[in-house]
């Protein structure tokens, strides 16, 4: 393709993707198509010959696109969001243009620096600890592996220093706990044995005198507390755990506190949400997404620590390849994390900030946390429906409700929530709640609207109707 071809198709795209932005509202929600619908129209081999751009393209929209689940759709209400937004779109096609591998400064200074700045843009933004040191990781089930690995490092110093032996290291966290969790224990090498998931209350927090509890009997019985993960934001209900005294308890017995607010950390860009982070002088490490509610696109982790030194320790490496006569004079972020490559993710994030402007985006969250109560009434005020979880941010955990046995209720609603996602006009997920099936209304893409939530509601109402009556 040469360079007259390739703009030629770049304008092409730009169009496209403009057009789709403006249309997705169009498209149902989650794509219809069948297992095997799309394998079933490709080749079962690749082509010999290079093919047009043309025929290329027209196989994506007609082959690919109906496969497409499409997360920017604006009554997109599962899961949590993964935002994009047209700013970060561009950054992310001069990003690939450049194709920049950014692993150490001297890689691309830029990237290196600007990574720098912006993740103190960030911490300063939600108002954690002025020390606190970020880089970006892909994912929060990344940065949560940084953190299970840098702990385990630590603790193994020093149980080595202190007796000059090793015992089993243990981690903590709770029931509602996010399952990377479970993932990093096994991967980090603790093993699935040694994850201790502490009891929640009935706003399915953390309760730190069981966590107390958990960490004197581990104690006694001779193994090496290590790690306690507190969660803002559970993946089921976003509850928030209570993290200065969780904080207190982890610092009492020398544990490393990691938090995860990979959702709900974007809430504390506004002020009268950061009462969440209270404790935060207790934190070791902290991860949020703006991948998923801060208009950034995937993917885009930013990861804190408190001691780079500890972090940097468990991940330096020193081949004589990767040496330069800098290095003690930068931060070099192949250090930071477990990725030797890395993508030039601070360029989408600085260019979402400066176009949106802080007030911008605590502007779309605070309309996303209106829209969440706003529906929470409409559910509280129904006969037939019933809340399940307290609504701390923009997540509604509710389920229809007929009065009948208790029994009966999971397989009322999970038939309900099947119809309601097969109309392709919203798209729900599910959890269960201490035993309970709830229906999860996730309110957060960036172009969701009060009219989309109403339009939502009206569906659910008239698709209970119809579930009741079977």
């Amino acid at each position: 393709m040469d360079k007259e071809e390739f703009r030629r198709f770049g304008y092409e795209f730009v169009d496209w993707v403009a057009d789709y932005m403006s249309e997705v509202a169009d498209y149902p929600v989650m794509s219809q198509v069948k297992p095997g619908d799309t394998r079933e129209r490709l080749p079962s081999g690749p082509p010999i010959k290079g093919e047009p751009m043309e025929k290329i393209f027209e196989d994506f929209k007609k082959i690919i696109l109906p496969g497409i689940t499409h997360w920017q759709h604006p009554s997109w209400f599962a899961y949590f969001p993964a935002n994009n937004s047209p700013p970060s779109i561009l950054a992310e096609l001069l990003t690939a243009g450049m194709g920049a591998q950014c692993m150490i400064w001297q890689t691309s200074p830029a990237a290196a620096e600007l990574e720098e700045v912006v993740l103190e843009w960030l911490r300063d933004m939600l108002g954690l600890p002025e020390g606190m040191a970020g880089v970006i990781q892909d994912t929060a089930s990344t940065a949560t592996l940084c953190a299970l690995l840098t702990a385990r490092e630590k603790a193994t110093d020093f149980e080595a220093n202190l007796k000059g032996l090793k015992k089993r290291l243990i981690v903590y966290a709770s029931e509602e706990t996010h399952s990377s969790v479970e993932k990093g224990v096994k991967i980090a090498g603790y093993g699935k044995e040694s994850l201790r998931y502490i009891p929640t209350d009935d706003s399915f927090a953390m309760i730190p005198s069981r966590l107390e509890e958990a960490i004197v009997r581990d104690r006694d019985e001779g193994l090496s507390p290590a790690c306690v993960i507190a969660t803002l934001g559970t993946t089921s209900s976003t509850a928030i755990d209570p993290l200065d005294a969780i904080g207190k308890i982890s610092s009492k017995y020398g544990l490393w506190l990691h938090v995860d607010a990979a959702y709900a950390g974007t809430a504390a860009l506004l002020p009268e949400k950061r009462a969440m982070l209270e404790g935060a002088e207790h934190i070791d490490s902290f991860v949020f997404n703006p991948h998923k509610w801060m208009l950034t696109n995937f993917d885009c982790s930013a990861y804190f620590v408190r001691d780079p030194g500890t972090l940097i320790r468990t991940f330096e490496i020193h081949p004589e390849y990767l040496k330069t006569g800098v290095d003690a004079q930068v931060k070099n972020f192949r250090d930071w994390g477990i990725q030797l490559g890395r993508r030039f993710r601070a360029l989408k994030l600085w260019f979402v900030i400066r176009s949106y402007g802080v007030e911008g985006l605590q502007g779309m969250v605070s309309k996303h946390l209106r829209l969440a109560q706003t529906f929470k009434g409409w559910v509280e005020n129904h006969e037939n429906f019933e809340l399940l979880a307290p609504v701390n941010l923009s997540v509604v955990c509710f389920r229809l409700n007929h009065g009948g046995p208790e029994e009966d209720l999971d397989d009322l609603n999970q038939r309900f929530l099947e119809s309601l996602n097969r109309t392709g006009k919203v798209f729900l997920t599910q959890t269960m709640l201490k035993g309970r099936y709830a229906i999860r209304m996730a309110i957060g893409q960036g172009t969701t609207e009060e009219r989309h939530v109403k339009d939502a509601w009206d569906l659910i109402v008239e698709k209970a109707k119809e579930a009741l009556k079977t």
